[in-house]
């Protein structure tokens, strides 16, 4: 069944995929709960905590740069979907329209559904990470977090939180759904981070 599925990496791709990785042969959809109904006519993004409060429609997200992006993907899983191609808007671009206060050190990312995860603001904030709405062209299905998703590539994909809906700044730590229940507070692949040593 593995080998149907997933597929050991050659050493050619030692530098590509992460310790303990295998790659996966399609995209896998793994997901805590149920799938919400969400539509790009009822989607927002609120923008709360040490931050101007503000709501972005998805037109006003849309009316941001769009960009397309390449990205291998590492699920904590244990696979890897490497060269993903997203469409959507770097993290980047909507951080240049928030008032974001100085004292804001980390992020907590809410979701539809109300699924949580925490990410340090020096991990959230870099052009590589990215909202997306597309996948391979067409737009994000639900099941891989349409119509709006984070996708951060250089941590483990539970951080690349699906459905998202809002940003909260904070000064201070705080854990999300998956680290209040066990797993890594930051999840960094290449150091095998998937679960807590408290």
């Amino acid at each position: 069944m593995a080998g149907k599925f997933f597929q050991k990496p050659g050493p050619e791709l030692a530098d590509r995929v992460p310790p303990g990785q295998h790659l996966a042969k399609g995209f896998p959809v793994l997901t805590y709960g149920d799938t919400p109904a969400v539509t790009q006519a009822n989607w927002s993004l609120s923008i709360s905590g040490l931050a101007e409060a503000k709501v972005f429609t998805w037109a006003e997200i849309m009316a941001l740069p769009q960009r397309e992006f390449t990205a291998d993907f590492h699920c904590v899983t244990t696979w890897s979907k490497l060269d993903v191609t997203w469409g959507g808007v770097s993290v980047t671009d909507l951080m240049a329209q928030l008032a974001v206060e100085p004292a804001a050190a980390h992020v907590m990312l809410h979701c539809y559904g109300g699924y949580t995860t925490n990410l340090a603001l020096a991990d959230f904030n870099r052009p590589a990470n990215f909202f997306a709405h597309t996948l391979a062209g067409e737009p994000l299905p639900a099941e891989h977090g349409g119509p709006m998703r984070l996708v951060v590539p250089h941590l483990y994909a539970w951080k690349s939180a699906k459905w998202i809906s809002g940003l909260e700044f904070l000064a201070d730590p705080a854990l999300g759904f998956w680290e209040r229940n066990g797993y890594h507070p930051r999840g960094e692949p290449w150091a095998e981070e998937r679960y807590s040593d408290r």
